[in-house]
C-alpha cells in the first residue's frame, strides 16, 4: 500500500494522570510526560506505517524546534517527510493534553500552520501515483480546495479517504458538501455525522452522505465500535474490550486500520475490525504512537480478544 496522507499534523504534549490543575504557582507531580506525531494526517500515517504501508505525509508545519520535533518523530516511524512544507511566518500545530485518570483528555491546541495549506503545496504526482489519498481535516484547508485535490486523485485512479477534524457542533453540511462526490470513504465520529450533515438521527445523517456521493461511511462510535454504511445496508462492528489508558489517537488508528484492510481487499466491515483492533491497542497506553504491533499483531488480537456487546 503506497498511500499519501494529507492534511493535519500536530505535535501532542501528553501528561497523565491530570485530576486537576494546580492553582496559582502551585505544582504536582505526574506519572508521565511524552511527546508524539498527531493529527488526522500525522496520527493516522504512524498507525499505517505499522501496519505495513508505505506512507509519506503532506501537510504545513512552522520552521520551528516544534516542527523539527515533529519531522524527527515522523521519520523515526518511518514516514516520509519530504512533502511537509514549512512556514518561517507561522508556528507549527501543536496540542497540551493532560489526561484524565479515566482516559479522557482535554486539549489545550495552537492551530498553527495547518490552516496555511494550499494547492500550491500539493504534491500533485505524488497523489497521482499512490494507491490512496486519505486526506486529514479537509474543513482546516476549505472545501473547494479539499475537492480540487480529491477529484485530482479519483481522476489518477488513486482511492480517496477523508477524516474530520472539527466537533460536530462546529460543522454544517457546505463545509464539507462539495468534496463528497470525490470520497470513496468517509471516517467521521458520530458527533460529526450529525453536526456536519444537520440530521437529528445518525441513520439519516449517514444516509445524507451517501446520497451525496460518498462510497463508505465508516462511523466511529467510542466505546460501541464503529457503523459502516453503504448504499447497500448497514453493519455495526464492536470495539474490542480493553483497559483504556488514553484515548488519543484513537480515532486516526481506526481510520489506518480500516484503510489498511481496504488495501488487503477486505470489506468494509472486515477492514472496520481491523481498524476497531488498531484502535484498541493504541487505547491502552499514552500517546498516538502507542503499541509496538504490526498488521500481523494486530488481526492476531482481533481474533483473540473479546468484543464490547451490541447495543
Amino acid at each position: 500500500m503506497n498511500v499519501v496522507t494529507m492534511g493535519v499534523h500536530v505535535l501532542d504534549v501528553l501528561v497523565r494522570p491530570v485530576e486537576a490543575i494546580p492553582e496559582g504557582q502551585g505544582a504536582t507531580l505526574v506519572e508521565d510526560i511524552r511527546m508524539t506525531a498527531a493529527g488526522t494526517a500525522g496520527g493516522t500515517a504512524l498507525t499505517l506505517a505499522k501496519l505495513g504501508a508505505s506512507v509519506r505525509s503532506a501537510g504545513a508545519l512552522g520552521a520551528d524546534p516544534t516542527g523539527d520535533m515533529l519531522v524527527q518523530l515522523l521519520q523515526r516511524a518511518g514516514v516520509g517527510t519530504e512533502f511537509l512544507a514549512r512556514r518561517a511566518d507561522t508556528p507549527t500545530s501543536a496540542s497540551v493534553l493532560p489526561i484524565r485518570p479515566n482516559g479522557d483528555r482535554p486539549s489545550l491546541h495552537l492551530l498553527g500552520a495547518n490552516i496555511t495549506y494550499g494547492l500550491d503545496d500539493v504534491p500533485w504526482d505524488a497523489v497521482a501515483e499512490a494507491d490512496h489519498l486519505h486526506l486529514g481535516g479537509p474543513e482546516l484547508i476549505g472545501v473547494d480546495v479539499a475537492a480540487r485535490v480529491l477529484s485530482f486523485a479519483r481522476e489518477h485512479g488513486t482511492v480517496t479517504s477523508v477524516d474530520l477534524l472539527a466537533p460536530g457542533v462546529l460543522g454544517s453540511f457546505e463545509q464539507i458538501e462539495a468534496a463528497l462526490p470525490h470520497i470513496d470513504h468517509l471516517l467521521p465520529n458520530e458527533d460529526q455525522v450529525l453536526g456536519f450533515s444537520g440530521e437529528q438521527d445518525l441513520t439519516a445523517g449517514v444516509r445524507k452522505l451517501l446520497d451525496a456521493g460518498v462510497g463508505v461511511v465508516a462511523v466511529t462510535r467510542g466505546g460501541e465500535g464503529a457503523l459502516v454504511a453503504t448504499a447497500e445496508g448497514a453493519e455495526t462492528v464492536p470495539a474490542f474490550a480493553v483497559d483504556v489508558a488514553d484515548t488519543t489517537g484513537c480515532g486516526d488508528a481506526f481510520s489506518a486500520g480500516y484503510l489498511r484492510g481496504v488495501s488487503l481487499g477486505r470489506s468494509p466491515a472486515e477492514a472496520a475490525v481491523l481498524g476497531c483492533a488498531a484502535a484498541a491497542l493504541v487505547a491502552q497506553g499514552l500517546g498516538s504512537d502507542h503499541g509496538d504491533f504490526d498488521l500481523a499483531a494486530a488481526d492476531e488480537f482481533a481474533a483473540h480478544h473479546k468484543t464490547h456487546p451490541v447495543s
